[in-house]
């Protein structure tokens, strides 16, 4: 594989500490959820890994979409992509992932839009990455 582009973020502290993304302007302050014992003030100031995720996994599946479309020639509006990342102790007794995604897709029947975002699901490097590794839903809605 011939790379692209890399990034580094560093993290101090885990999820009760920063994480800084050399080279950009992004720094988070973290915090655990209230359900994992964070402090419920912390909540609306500070973010977690899991939504940090979720927001990646969103903006990249988006992109891969938008790919499909294009490369099919569809005359559609550019889809908006909810994902919703889960956490919870596996049978190890380790924490797993999971993740649902849901294009919102206008100008495509049901199947139709089923089929872009299948290709799309194998064209996104995060869904690469955790295929096989942890549960990913992924659906299309019609709006």
């Amino acid at each position: 594989m011939e790379i692209m582009y890399k990034t580094t973020a560093v993290s101090t502290r885990g999820r009760s500490g920063k994480v800084e993304v050399k080279n950009s302007s992004l720094e988070f302050e973290m915090a655990a959820p209230v359900e994992m014992g964070g402090a419920q003030d912390a909540q609306n100031s500070k973010v977690n890994p899991e939504q940090l995720f979720a927001a990646g996994y969103a903006a990249c599946f988006g992109s891969a979409l938008q790919h499909v479309i294009r490369e099919k020639k569809l005359p559609i509006p550019t889809p908006s992509v909810e994902a919703t990342v889960g956490i919870g102790k596996n049978e190890a007794g380790g924490f797993q992932l999971e993740v649902e995604i849901v294009a919102l897709i206008t100008g495509l029947d049901q199947a139709a839009a089923d089929a872009v975002i299948n290709e799309a699901h194998y064209v996104c490097p995060y869904s690469n990455a955790t295929r096989g590794n942890i549960d990913v839903s992924v659906t299309a809605k019609i709006i």
